[in-house]
């Protein structure tokens, strides 16, 4: 059994070993074989590898490693505001497993399904969905102005990339780390697209009850947390990577499943803007700004 005691971030992923060309992002850690956990451990960061200006803290153990986390993933707490953002976090306690929700990759990966695709919707098809479908918080489609096909043939071929119509939450699966955000969620309404089977192309994730869609508040709700700065921040703590995984996603901490019908309350038509959000959860969900 290992117990960790000390890890040092390089902020920059250019700097620290420029000498033999390296990019890649960087983390020392210190652990002791058979030594028990500390109740707080010491972390640093530095642009590069000067240490002598480095910034060094000490933070509580359960900060950075959760309590019951199987897993142990390490969470950077590297200044006040993570302090602040990990206790905020501490309110949300609920799984996706108790909420009797999953999350999987979208089926269709459209450069082995290119046979089946459809640049405009017709008969014998369904729609298909790709993140340039997001609009406001919701999937808003076709897109004829795009290049993106908008649908795929229905055939014993393609019945098991799939899903029956119903209220999906998608997220994007990918972004850049200059982007304002990391997590994007849209909402899949069955009201607003006219399908009895819709696909989810490879760049998404999407959310689910047993591979079928959600109840319509709880999707609503469940989209607006994930939409919000709190989430969004907390995520980029707790993931390194510019990649929004499904894996990433099982492992991040939700509202109860009252709490998220009242967030889902909130939402009618479009999704709030960006303050709106942050608001609705804190009110509901009793977070202090």
């Amino acid at each position: 059994m290992m117990s960790l005691h000390r890890i040092h971030v390089f902020g920059s992923r250019n700097k620290a070993f420029r000498d033999d060309d390296v990019l890649q992002e960087n983390v020392i850690y210190h652990m002791i074989r058979g030594g028990r956990k500390p109740e707080r451990l010491i972390v640093s960061s530095s642009e590069g590898a000067d240490f002598d200006k480095s910034r060094s803290r000490s933070v509580p153990y359960d900060h950075v490693i959760l309590p019951g986390d199987r897993d142990a993933f390490i969470h950077l707490v590297l200044n006040d505001t993570d302090d602040r953002l990990m206790e905020k976090m501490e309110a949300f306690t609920t799984s996706l497993v108790i909420l009797g929700v999953d999350v999987s990759t979208g089926r269709v990966v459209d450069f082995r399904a290119q046979e089946y695709l459809r640049y405009l919707p017709k008969e014998g098809t369904s729609p298909l969905i790709y993140p340039c479908h997001f609009v406001s918080g919701f999937v808003s489609w076709p897109d004829e102005s795009g290049k993106k096909p908008n649908a795929i043939a229905v055939s014993p071929q393609t019945m098991d990339l799939l899903l029956p119509a119903g209220y999906y939450v998608l997220t994007k699966r990918f972004s850049t780390k200059e982007e304002p955000r990391r997590v994007v969620a849209a909402i899949y309404d069955p009201n607003r697209v006219e399908a009895a089977l819709i696909g989810f192309e490879n760049h998404l994730n999407y959310f689910h009850a047993k591979g079928k869609g959600l109840s319509a508040n709880l999707a609503r709700g469940l989209a607006l947390y994930l939409n919000s700065s709190l989430f969004d921040q907390y995520f980029r703590l707790f993931s390194g990577h510019t990649q929004v995984n499904a894996t990433d996603l099982r492992k991040m901490r939700y509202p109860s499943h009252e709490q998220l019908l009242r967030l889902g309350a909130h939402i009618k038509h479009q999704m709030p803007d960006q303050a709106m959000v942050d608001e609705i959860l804190e009110k509901e969900c009793g977070i202090n700004g």
